[in-house]
C-alpha cells in the first residue's frame, strides 16, 4: 500500500544521543527524544529468593542475576523518551543501543522506533513509507537486520537507508560538500560528491558532546562542585521566595541513572555557558577571564571561568584532556585523536585532487555539538591559516 505523494513518507534518525523523527518535506523533526531507555529487569522474586537461599554468599548472588537477566532478556520493562526516564524509578538502569556508532542492542532500538511511530507520531508504520538515517559507518549486517525489523516488525510498505552525511547535503542544497558532522558520540568528517559518500576519505573521532559534558563534569567535580540531581532533593519554601533544600536519601537509584541525570545537567551547563575560543586555549591567556554564573537545579549558583573556552577546545586541540582532572585515563586515546581542522584537512586530503577545491568551498556543519557558540568562527579561522 504506497500512495505515492499523497501519503507522506517518515523521517527516523537514530543518533547515539537523541533520535529524531518526522514527516518528510518538513522543516523540523515532529519529535526529539533520548536515544537511552531506563531499564528494569522483571524477574521473578521467588527465583531471586531461591538462589540466594541455595548461594548464601553475596557475591554469587550478583552473578545468577546478570545470567538471568541475560536469559529473560524479554522481561526486562523499557522505559522510552524524555518523559519516562525523567521520573526516577528503583533499580533503573539507563541503557543505550549505540556503542561507537554501531548497534549494540536490538531490543531497545526496536523500543525506540516503537516509541517514535506510536508514541510521538501516532501514526501506524504500515501506511508509510520510511527513510531511515545511517551512519557513514554501517556495515551490511547492520543494515540487514534494520530492514528485516521494518518489513517483518512494522510491515513498512517501502523503506529507504540514506547516510547522515549525504541527507545534510542534500538539505542545504549541495550534491557535493564536505559534512562536518559532531553529534553526541563522535564526530565525523565525510566528503559527499554526486550524492556518494566517499568512503575512503571518511575521517571519525570519538570526541562529541557526550565526552565533552564529561569533561565539564569532572573539571567541576574536582573544584568541589557537586551536580545534585533532580531526584535527589526537595525544596521547601520557608519564607517567600526562599528555599531549603532537603536531600532525600534514596538507596535503590542505580549508578547509570544518578550518572545520566547528572549528565543532563553538565550538558546545559556546557549549552548555556561554553564558547569555543578564538585562539588556541592558554591556561595563562585565560586564568583571569571573567566568571559566567549558572544556577543549579538545587538553587546553588555556580561561577565557570576557563573552564567555558578550555573544554570546547578539547575538539580542537584533544590532548588539552591531560590537563583536566580526572580525564587521565582518556589520555592515551588524546594522542591518537586529531583536532577538528586537522581532520578536515585529512579527509579533504584522501579525496581526488579535482574536487578538493569544491569540497573546501562548501564545508557543512552538522550535530548538536556544532551549534556551539563560536565554533563556526574558530574552525574557519584554523583551516585558513593551515
Amino acid at each position: 500500500m504506497y500512495g505515492g505523494d499523497e501519503v507522506s513518507a517518515i523521517v527516523i534518525d537514530l543518533g547515539s544521543h537523541t533520535c529524531k523523527a518526522g514527516y518528510a518535506g518538513e522543516d523540523a523533526p515532529k519529535a526529539v527524544f533520548p536515544s537511552v531507555v531506563g531499564a528494569i529487569d522483571q524477574m521473578e522474586v521467588d527465583d531471586l529468593e531461591k538462589t540466594e537461599n541455595k548461594s548464601g554468599s553475596v557475591d554469587s548472588k550478583n552473578t545468577v542475576r546478570t545470567v538471568d537477566s541475560e536469559k529473560t532478556k524479554g522481561k526486562r520493562k523499557l522505559y522510552v523518551g524524555s518523559q519516562a526516564l525523567g521520573f526516577r524509578r528503583d533499580n533503573m538502569e539507563v541503557l543505550s543501543p549505540i556503542k561507537d556508532g554501531v548497534v549494540v542492542d536490538w531490543d531497545i532500538v526496536d523500543s525506540i522506533w516503537d516509541h517514535a511511530f506510536r508514541e510521538c507520531l501516532l501514526i501506524d508504520p504500515k501506511e508509510h513509507p520510511v527513510l531511515l538515517a545511517e551512519p557513514s559507518s554501517n556495515t551490511q549486517q547492520q543494515r540487514e537486520r534494520t530492514a528485516e525489523l521494518m518489513f517483518e516488525k512494522y510491515k513498512v510498505p517501502a523503506l529507504f537507508l540514506a547516510k547522515n552525511a549525504v541527507l545534510t547535503s542534500f538539505a542545504s542544497g549541495r550534491a557535493t560538500s564536505l559534512v562536518v558532522d559532531s553529534g553526541g558520540g563522535s564526530t565525523t568528517v565525510a566528503p559527499v560528491h554526486d550524492g556518494y559518500v566517499l568512503q575512503k576519505a571518511v575521517v571519525s573521532s570519538p570526541i562529541g558532546g557526550e565526552f565533552l559534558s564529561d569533561c565539564l563534569m569532572k573539571s567541576l567535580g574536582s573544584k568541589g562542585i557537586t551536580i545534585k540531581p533532580r531526584y535527589s532533593f526537595k525544596r521547601k519554601e520557608i519564607r517567600p521566595g526562599e528555599f531549603q533544600i532537603v536531600d532525600l536519601d534514596i538507596p535503590n537509584t542505580t549508578e547509570s541513572y544518578s550518572f545520566y541525570s547528572q549528565r543532563v545537567i553538565a550538558s546545559d551547563i556546557k549549552e548555556c555557558v561554553c564558547r569555543a575560543p578564538d585562539t588556541p586555549y592558554d591556561e595563562s591567556a585565560y586564568s583571569n577571564i571573567p566568571m559566567t554564573p549558572y544556577e543549579l537545579p538545587d538553587g546553588q549558583t555556580i561561577e565557570i571561568g576557563s573552564d567555558r573556552f578550555k573544554i570546547p577546545d578539547v575538539l580542537f586541540n584533544p590532548s588539552l584532556v591531560q590537563t583536566i582532572p580526572g580525564m587521565e585515563n582518556y589520555a592515551e586515546t588524546a594522542h591518537s585523536v586529531r583536532g577538528l581542522p586537522q581532520m578536515v584537512i585529512e579527509s579533504i586530503n584522501k579525496c581526488d585532487v579535482d574536487i578538493r577545491r569544491e569540497l573546501f568551498s562548501s564545508i557543512l556543519l552538522a550535530g548538536g555539538t556544532t551549534s556551539m557558540q563560536q565554533l563556526k568562527e574558530r574552525l574557519e579561522k584554523d583551516l585558513l591559516e593551515k
